[in-house]
């Protein structure tokens, strides 16, 4: 297994939508916490106002980019239209 970085963006507006998503979104973090195979993952928080986000950054361990973008494609985020832009990219793992 390697691990990737999923970056996503948020899109204008998406506040409410994220807040509805939110639950099943954690609920798939911790299954991916529960396997060991979740290093990190959190929102960006936009600096003028920490009580808003601009989107989220999850590493974790995936078989293959395509598992990985597999996942990222069926978070409730991407359902809901919160996501406007989702980058995946190899993560070489330094510090744990």
């Amino acid at each position: 297994m390697e691990y990737f970085m999923i970056l996503a963006t948020d899109g204008d507006d998406v506040h409410e939508a994220r807040m509805a998503a939110r639950p099943e979104h954690l609920k798939r973090l911790e299954a991916l916490k529960a396997e060991g195979r979740l290093i990190t993952a959190g929102p960006n928080p936009l600096p003028d106002n920490p009580e808003r986000v601009s989107g989220s950054l999850i590493v974790a361990q995936f078989a293959s980019l395509d598992d990985a973008q597999a996942w990222a494609e069926t978070d409730p985020y991407v359902d809901a239209g919160v996501y406007e832009e989702v980058l995946i990219k190899p993560f070489k793992a330094v510090f744990k």
